[in-house]
């Protein structure tokens, strides 16, 4: 069986079966009732891209271009204004979280990574020394979450650290979150950060290594217990899904788009299950 098909089957299990209940818990469904979860801390996962493992589970359809055009929004466009993206991208399921009619989600993700200048930042600390261990990505800012209303990040940490293999200059990353729905967000998540983690080496002409993901809250929503039972009872695909970026190495970061990216040999467990979100 495939890595992150496992590893989803191996975490439902953990948090069905030793997994403890929420309390106090902030979300609430679209009916507003409280959206209590049963959780676990302290997940750990690790894949090695170089060898084609990458943290999307086959066991039901991960939407990886909406997921990518998410994350353009935050990294290139640098804006928390929805209009850019449901107009630009097509990605609408955002409004959900929008601060009163202002058409934005307040000083949050990409308002934070262009107050901050994050990815200029980042990419300039490569330029002038590949091999420091200072190349990190914190979207935790108190000053923002002071400034306006707004959810506060999840996937909110990455680093990065450069490694040689012989000829070969692999770009590594972990990913820091502090909470993660586990059936609906978890592979959306990771292969975000696994496509950012791509962008950034093209950019240098590397190639990506591995891929490390840490959450600390990992938990599963009470309206959701019938679909984890459902995902256990399915058998995962045969084969192996891989995502692709096709551009030349050296492109500039802020010049790849969501549509040269492809995740080509995957082909999930259908059908797609229905998911009412917590907000």
């Amino acid at each position: 069986m495939r890595k992150a098909d496992q590893i989803f089957i191996d975490n439902i299990n953990k948090i069905m079966t030793e997994g403890v209940w929420s309390e106090n818990a902030r979300p609430k469904y679209k009916d507003g009732k409280t959206a209590n979860s049963k959780y676990i801390t302290g997940s750990f996962a690790e894949y090695d891209l170089s060898k084609g493992e990458f943290p999307i589970t086959t066991l039901r359809p991960i939407p990886i271009k909406s997921a990518i055009k998410e994350l353009l929004w935050i990294y290139q466009d640098q804006t928390s204004d929805l209009s850019v993206l449901e107009d630009k991208y097509g990605v609408k399921y955002w409004s959900d979280w929008e601060i009163g009619e202002t058409g934005n989600i307040g000083q949050r993700y990409g308002a934070t990574v262009k107050k901050h200048d994050i990815i200029g930042k980042l990419l300039d600390g490569f330029e002038k020394n590949p091999w420091n261990r200072r190349n990190i990505i914190n979207l935790w800012q108190y000053d923002d979450f002071e400034a306006t209303e707004g959810l506060l990040p999840c996937a909110f940490q990455s680093m990065f650290d450069v490694r040689r293999v012989g000829d070969i200059i692999y770009l590594d990353a972990t990913l820091t979150q502090r909470s993660n729905d586990m059936l609906v967000a978890h592979h959306i998540n990771a292969m975000q950060y696994v496509a950012l983690q791509m962008m950034i080496a093209k950019h240098f002409g590397w190639q990506v290594g591995k891929f490390f993901y840490f959450i600390n809250n990992l938990h599963i929503y009470d309206n959701q217990f019938d679909n984890a039972r459902e995902l256990l009872s399915r058998a995962p695909s045969d084969v192996n899904p891989i995502l692709k970026l096709n551009v030349p190495d050296g492109t500039n970061f802020f010049d790849i788009k969501a549509e040269d990216f492809e995740l080509v040999d995957y082909e999930p467990v259908k059908p797609q299950l229905k998911f009412d979100l917590a907000i």
